[in-house]
């Protein structure tokens, strides 16, 4: 009964039931309208029949515009509306003068800078299509000088936070897509309540709906008496706005400049397994100590500047942006996605590593939704001898897109691919290895959310000593989870395979 009081009570309840109802209203008067009137009815059905036309010529994914042409086919009368208003992921023009605005305001976050890229091309000018692409899309640039250290678990990570943040002496960053109140998050604001005593400049930025059920609409204030500073990104409001699927799930942690953090993991107790949610909770991080963390820093700033206003910082831009080289072996490209461009970063630098691969390719991820692409790149891959391997979880956190994943596996493995679910619980990591020479940790998922819709970030490595690491954490997590052959993939499908295929053709929009 408490449970449901509380739920009864929580933003979530209310923020759902007035959507719900503002939909229900929609539809009502909709309806009635075009029932006043032949010609009314036939004017949203030529309506839904002109958006359809429209979405064949649009340069978007082809399984979301099949599953929003099957949709608007389906309920002709309201389909076309409801795709103007839901489904059209342009930029709504208050965000593009916004976006622009903001990027004349701020150059020096928004440059393209090269880094240590020439470096990096006259040693292995194998890559260059690799940090091109990155470079010139998304400004980040590969840097040289940067020590990386692997966090296989939630656990290690959680340690070498409270390691470095007593350190701070001027600012500490955080970005992440979900904060919770628990042993974790405790601990850490414990600290930096002292370092903000002490004058160090804290800045936050948490996703809103990442913590709707986690964190109270007031808590930005609650910091605030601390000395820290704390944004939600993109609040939640009762609305039918399209923008609200634009979702920060970044997770990233800057200190000074001269140490970042970036990986899968929130500051949330099942990350640290300090709470059982889906059986063991895995996940993975790595540590910047060196000029690549000025990528991070960039990529907060921007940001935090767009979301703070102009009173968002204490100091000059370029005060934040000092380089701390540490020699290190490799190289180390910090990078960004953004749904406010037509650029897919994520998906084309998780691409090119399948692509170039020459002996394997390893994959951990929570969710295998894949658009056409994806898939025939994986086929290609296998086909061609290299040893592809993707890890899943046994324990899903959400039944249906479990199920979704699930639905990608025989196309897959009849191509030579092999795919793996974890045992002991949950896999949250977000990693690709390839040939020993290159690797990938962040927050983007194998969904069509995350490649299309969110803020992400990572960080690619190149011939560091650390994928060596990596690479042995990915053979202790194979020997964690169990082959899954045609046979079991259909026995476990066996009856569902209607709705395995029902929600596969709505997952672009999940």
């Amino acid at each position: 009964m408490k449970k449901l009081l509380r739920f009864l009570v929580s933003r979530v309840f209310w923020f759902s039931l007035l959507i719900i109802l503002q939909i229900a209203v929609t539809v009502i008067l909709l309806f009635n309208i075009s029932g006043f009137s032949t010609y009314i009815n036939a004017a949203f059905k030529l309506l839904s029949l002109a958006v359809v036309v429209w979405l064949t010529t649009k340069n978007d994914n082809p399984s979301y515009k099949i599953t929003w042409i099957i949709l608007i086919l389906t309920m002709p009368l309201l389909g076309g509306l409801f795709y103007l208003k839901f489904g059209n992921k342009s930029m709504p023009r208050r965000f593009r003068e916004q976006t622009a605005a903001h990027h004349k305001k701020h150059p020096i976050l928004f440059a393209e800078e090269i880094g240590d890229t020439d470096r990096l091309l006259q040693q292995y000018p194998q890559y260059g299509v690799q940090t091109d692409y990155i470079r010139q899309v998304s400004a980040f640039p590969a840097y040289g000088d940067t020590r990386v250290e692997y966090s296989p678990l939630g656990e290690d990570f959680f340690q070498k936070l409270q390691q470095e943040l007593p350190h701070a002496e001027k600012f500490i960053f955080l970005e992440f897509f979900i904060i919770e109140r628990g042993l974790m998050w405790d601990t850490i604001l414990e600290i930096l309540k002292e370092r903000a005593a002490a004058g160090v400049e804290i800045c936050v930025i948490y996703d809103d709906f990442g913590c709707i059920q986690r964190l109270s609409a007031g808590y930005p204030r609650e910091l605030a008496a601390y000395g820290i500073r704390a944004i939600p990104y993109n609040t939640l409001r009762p609305s039918m706005d399209p923008s609200l699927n634009y979702r920060d799930h970044r997770k990233l942690c800057v200190i000074d400049g001269k140490v970042g953090f970036c990986g899968g993991i929130n500051l949330a107790d099942e990350y640290i397994n300090a709470v059982e949610r889906f059986g063991h909770w895995k996940d993975t991080a790595v540590q910047l100590r060196g000029s690549a963390v000025r990528s991070l820093t960039r990529m907060f700033l921007q940001q935090w500047t767009l979301l703070a206003g102009p009173q968002a910082l204490k100091r000059p831009e370029e005060e934040y942006l000092c380089s701390f080289p540490v020699p290190a072996q490799g190289f180390v490209q910090p990078y960004a996605d953004t749904p406010l461009d037509s650029y897919n970063v994520a998906e084309s630098a998780y691409l090119h590593l399948v692509q170039r691969s020459n002996r394997y390719v390893y994959i951990t991820t929570p969710y295998l939704i894949l658009d056409n692409e994806f898939v025939t790149s994986l086929k290609t891959a296998a086909e061609s001898g290299v040893d592809v391997r993707i890890i899943t979880p046994s324990h899903p956190d959400k039944w249906y897109v479990h199920m979704v994943s699930r639905s990608y596996y025989q196309t897959l493995i009849q191509s030579g691919v092999k795919i793996y679910e974890y045992q002991p619980g949950f896999i949250h990591a977000k990693m690709f290895l390839c040939d020993d020479q290159l690797a990938v940790v962040g927050t983007a998922n194998l969904d069509y959310r995350s490649l299309y819709l969110h803020f992400e970030n990572a960080v690619l490595l190149y011939h560091c000593p650390v994928i060596a690491d990596i690479r042995q954490d990915f053979a202790d997590t194979l020997e964690k989870s169990r082959l899954i052959t045609l046979e079991e993939l259909r026995s476990k499908l066996r009856g569902t395979k209607l709705l395995c295929a029902l929600l596969k053709l709505l997952a672009p929009l999940m």
